[in-house]
């Protein structure tokens, strides 16, 4: 059993692609936590979606021995995600930690997520060791990568450590200073106060949960309680991580381990809360915010048959994804389908591909929306912090599209080369897709990170979509109502080059709150009545003409509108 004196906990926190997943391999091949012939890259990203896409997107424990000095210590590690969707991971992450590894990618130095999570690290009172990666690359600055490192977070130059993650290079030196520079557990009373930082169902087992004890210790069959779930469980199972579950008799004051609780309601045991002996009396530790949707999708099963299946599907994908949150909704063209919240675009697209993979379900996502807020003062929508990190030579482009965009400048600073730009603007901004416009007008280089700040007013009009008088339900939105105008034109001329003609007119209009602002036509195909006639005079041909004119206007007035589900999926993929 660890001492608190021998215990290290801590993350490593990066920018996306900056090396922590090969930082995370490294330490668990030194330290032989992996037999060598069963090392992979990606140890600790299991799920095969991460494993493909080369990026974290679920946090990671696990426990390894390291020895220095002929004392033994126990290094806990929590692997974090780096892509901005994910940062409430690193959150709770940083909560369990005592210190963090601040890994820069020597090629492309400090990015925007490299800020925001060293000010998430530093809220947290945690020592960190700035570390510049892939010293082993053709194309390293390491010198550059180190002079942002002083200037931007005012470390001192010994400080700096510098590795290789993928060859190894500087590895050991840096599980020295791990355990040279980061603080051990305080020692503190002996009541148990353990940190929820993580928690996932398992249909045989219940709850199992991820924790972090910082007061007391928790042992095997000990009668437990939530401070906030307001439930009592007993821990059936104890252990740590190896990273697979390894269960022990005990977890004691400073260990990161996992207690399995048998609770079938994962709502029950979530994520910030204290568990603590039942019938002792504790003040509750901080704890975390609550992780709110960002954005919104309408999901909805290709196939109506499948709209149970869908459903079992989503209510098991969220007893291990507390972010997500879904409800019934009612779609006059697509059906029944539900409203799904996510935190982003990257993690919609993950739980997508997920539900299409594991499910083999084929769905379809209705274009994204925010969520807005209503009250005396009007409409209001949400406002996030833009930080956008770039080279100089680059930072006319990005504050004309950050204005272009709504944007409102907060401030900005120079690094050497570098450019730090903060800009508050709505949240619609961000999913129109500022980030690859940003990308487009910086060649390539820019980076980004965004935190929620709150709702304002906005002045937004309802657009809403018609076909022959019939509402388009998935196709309507609102919009700011200075380019309201616009935006109805494109959509009715769009909708009018992807409606497939019938054999009556089909008449799309578009309207601002009660007014007709667009109008477009899809003539009907015309039959050729006269093609039998042979002779006859032209009080003939007249009456044909008129006899199927006053049939199309029958079927124009009886018709029902049949949009074909590839046309609403297209013109959704366009908005």
């Amino acid at each position: 059993m660890a001492t608190a004196l021998n215990i290290r906990n801590f993350a490593i926190i990066a920018h996306v692609d900056h090396g922590k997943s090969t930082l995370a391999d490294r330490f668990l091949e030194i330290t032989k936590t992996i037999p060598k012939d069963k090392m992979q890259e990606q140890f600790l990203d299991q799920n095969p979606i991460s494993r493909e896409r080369g990026i974290t997107i679920k946090l990671a424990p696990v426990r390894m021995a390291y020895e220095k000095n002929g004392k033994t210590y126990t290094l806990n590690l929590i692997d974090t995600p780096g892509h901005v969707d994910f940062s409430y991971e690193v959150s709770r992450t940083l909560a369990a930690c005592e210190g963090a590894i601040l890994l820069v990618d020597a090629t492309q130095g400090v990015q925007a997520q490299t800020v925001a999570h060293f000010h998430a690290a530093k809220k947290e009172k945690l020592t960190i060791i700035p570390v510049v990666n892939k010293i082993d690359l053709p194309g390293a600055k390491i010198s550059e990568a180190e002079r942002e490192l002083l200037e931007i977070f005012s470390f001192q130059k010994e400080e700096i450590l510098r590795i290789s993650a993928k060859t190894g290079e500087g590895v050991n030196d840096l599980l020295d200073q791990i355990i040279e520079r980061f603080p051990p557990p305080e020692v503190s009373d002996d009541k148990l106060r353990a940190l929820i930082f993580d928690a996932f169902y398992d249909e045989h087992r219940g709850v199992i949960v991820y924790l972090r004890i910082f007061n007391g210790s928790l042992k095997k069959n000990d009668r437990i309680s939530f401070y906030e779930g307001g439930t009592d469980a007993t821990a059936s199972e104890v252990g740590y991580f190896t990273p697979f579950l390894s269960e022990k008799e005990r977890l004691s004051l400073g260990e990161i381990g996992y207690v399995v609780t048998g609770i079938k309601d994962i709502r029950l045991s979530s994520v910030g809360d204290t568990i603590y002996k039942k019938d002792q009396k504790i003040d509750p530790l901080p704890g975390y915010e609550k992780p709110k949707p960002m954005i919104f999708f309408g999901l909805y099963p290709k196939d109506p048959k499948h709209l149970g299946k869908l459903r079992e599907t989503l209510n098991k994908i969220s007893l291990n994804d507390t972010a997500i949150s879904f409800s019934d909704e009612y779609s006059t063209f697509l059906g029944s389908g539900f409203r799904v919240g996510f935190l982003g675009l990257l993690h919609a697209d993950i739980v997508r591909e997920r539900i299409e993979r594991e499910e083999n379900l084929a769905i379809f996502l209705t274009q994204p929306r925010v969520l807005y807020e209503e009250d005396k003062e009007g409409i209001k929508e949400p406002y996030i912090k833009l930080t956008v990190y770039a080279h100089k030579q680059f930072v006319g482009s990005v504050i004309n599209l950050c204005e272009n965009r709504r944007g409102k400048l907060l401030d900005i600073s120079y690094f050497q080369n570098n450019a730090v730009l903060m800009y508050e603007l709505p949240y619609t901004m961000f999913i129109r897709g500022i980030s690859s416009d940003l990308k487009s007008v910086s060649s390539g280089f820019a980076s980004l990170d965004y935190e929620p700040i709150g709702y304002k007013k906005a002045d937004l009009v309802d657009l809403t979509i018609l076909v022959n008088g019939l509402e388009i339900d998935v196709l309507s939105e609102k919009v700011y109502r200075e380019e309201g105008v616009y935006k109805a034109r494109q959509k009715a001329k769009n909708l009018k080059e992807n409606l497939p003609r019938q054999q009556f007119r089909q008449i799309i209009q578009v309207k601002i709150d009660q007014s007709i602002v667009a109008r477009e036509e899809v003539p009907p195909f015309r039959k050729d009545v006269l093609a039998k006639m042979s002779g006859g005079d032209r009080t003939r041909k007249d009456k044909l003409l008129e006899k199927q004119k006053k049939g199309k206007e029958r079927m124009f007035g009886d018709s029902r509108i049949n949009i074909p589900q590839q046309v609403l999926f297209s013109l959704i993929e366009k908005s």
